[in-house]
């Protein structure tokens, strides 16, 4: 079998709301995301074993602990005759980033070894195991304009929404999510919130979309801004930049995010932020 490939795609928190910390401490979440059109990219070449070989510019921010290798033990136990093989990640995406870098390589592993082996595990199982992996990894399975909410386990797609010109902006620090979990102090809740929320309705333009965004907003980003208070000049500064729509931090940071009115602005935006601020990480994309 010739070798498989997965774009793992950047996952921009568009909105992010805190419910309330349960009594065993995880958080209770809803949030609308959508997809960059850039990512990590990882092979397979589907055969006997497991291995795991990363390169790319921020390789050497991954830690030991890998999700891709978690993926393929967990998946293991649900087809013991799945062929696995040699992974090959070339980390594109910064880390600890606000992104779902780790999440989404591990739905692309998810998505690979089903490809490599007939479907099997089927979607359903996908579905089933990706919760066990992290919040962000059921959304990132499907990797599509959605709005996921409880644990990160419950996820809607949506459509309506039109292509939207972005920029991305990561100041080069790394924030970990436990840390901003832990310092947010989020209320205690008592049940579980299992309900389906009010879902955005369709959006002819940018405006209407962008509109709508700023009438929500990220619940982690003050407390980040508190921890990095970088993240808030980051935002600013994406504020600033001509054709600019809207700006808010993504996930738990430190990276933030642009819409903009066209991909002309979006690209001349990332061009000034890049120049100007050399340490940064820039990219202009499209969210879909």
């Amino acid at each position: 079998m010739p070798t498989l490939r997965e774009t793992a795609k950047a996952k921009v928190n568009l909105t992010l709301r805190v419910l309330g910390r349960r009594p065993d401490g995880y958080h209770q979440l809803q949030s609308l995301v959508a997809f960059a059109e850039l990512g990590d990219e990882l092979f397979l070449e589907p055969g006997d074993g497991f291995r795991l070989d990363v390169d790319g510019p921020f390789a050497g921010q991954l830690g030991e602990d890998n999700l891709i290798e978690e993926a393929a033990k967990r998946l293991a136990l649900i087809c013991p005759d799945c062929k696995f093989g040699n992974f090959h990640l070339e980390k594109n995406l910064p880390v600890a980033a606000g992104l779902g870098g780790g999440s989404a390589d591990a739905a692309a592993a998810l998505r690979l070894i089903a490809r490599a082996n007939g479907g099997r595990p089927t979607e359903r199982q996908l579905a089933e195991l990706a919760p066990q992996l992290g919040a962000d990894v059921p959304v990132c399975l499907l990797q599509r304009y959605a709005m996921f909410w409880g644990l990160g386990e419950k996820v809607e797609p949506l459509g309506g929404v039109p292509e939207v010109p972005a920029v991305l902006v990561n100041p080069g620090i790394a924030v970990p999510t436990a840390e901003i979990f832990s310092a947010l102090n989020a209320d205690q809740i008592v049940e579980a919130a299992t309900e389906r929320p009010h879902l955005p309705p369709q959006f002819e333009t940018l405006e209407a979309l962008a509109a709508n965004l700023l009438a929500g907003t990220n619940d982690l980003e003050s407390t980040a801004i508190g921890i990095a208070p970088v993240i808030a000049e980051v935002r600013g500064a994406i504020e600033r930049e001509p054709g600019n729509l809207m700006a808010r931090m993504s996930g738990s940071g430190a990276t933030c995010f642009g819409i903009f009115g066209d991909m002309e602005s979006a690209r001349q935006a990332a061009d000034h932020l890049a120049r100007d601020h050399p340490d940064w990480w820039v990219a202009a994309t499209s969210l879909s």
